[in-house]
């Protein structure tokens, strides 16, 4: 008999709908020249790079940002272009998310940080009158545990908090480098391509034991 299977989520652009474009866009609004260079689709550079693995407080990334800036920049406008960059969570993805919650146990693992994760974030998850830890068995957030996806040890971490067996545990993200560095941990993958919902890759898991999508 198959083991039952878990799911394990990322979060941008698998549950949450993000436009890189957006955050970029509002940098360079209040003077930031290099935005495109340290914001990607799929990871960051720099002082956002640092922010999403743990390595700096937020505090120290507002200040390290202002240097890229003009004079008078407050930490309000730094908080509220970078938050630009989410664009949010359809309802209809909570409630399927709520749905597969009460057959299989369910996780996140996200690179993401904590100015995000304390206020956008958390506020996305409360849209339909629930909060973050009713859709999911725990989760882990990249700058908590200073490890970065595609990082093998991001997936290891997630492995020893949860006692998770990668075989029987199916990886969504909409990186290809995230998912085959899961892959190569013996994770199950599901390549979540752009347009698709994360309800499309995992039907065919349900009832089987092996295969990527």
């Amino acid at each position: 008999m198959a083991k039952p299977l878990t799911l394990l989520f990322d979060l941008g652009g698998v549950i949450m709908d993000i436009e890189r474009s957006r955050a970029v866009d509002a940098l360079r609004a209040l003077g930031m020249a290099g935005a495109d260079d340290f914001l990607g689709d799929y990871a960051q550079k720099g002082p956002f790079l640092a922010l999403e693995r743990g390595d700096i407080t937020p505090g120290e990334f507002r200040d390290e940002v202002r240097l890229l800036l003009p004079a008078g920049v407050t930490d309000a406008q730094i908080d509220a272009a970078f938050l630009r960059f989410l664009v949010g969570i359809p309802v209809r993805r909570l409630r399927a998310l709520e749905e597969l919650h009460r057959s299989h146990k369910v996780y996140m693992l996200s690179n993401t940080n904590p100015i995000m994760w304390d206020t956008a974030i958390a506020d996305e998850f409360r849209k339909d009158g629930r909060s973050m830890g009713y859709y999911f068995d725990g989760w882990v957030a990249s700058f908590a545990v200073h490890a970065y996806k595609p990082d093998a040890a991001i997936f290891r971490k997630a492995v020893e908090m949860f006692s998770l067996e990668p075989d029987s545990t199916l990886f969504l993200d909409d990186s290809k480098a995230n998912c085959l560095a899961a892959e190569a941990l013996g994770f199950r993958t599901a390549w979540v391509r752009p347009g698709t919902e994360f309800t499309d890759y995992i039907p065919g898991y349900v009832s089987e034991s092996g295969g990527n999508v």
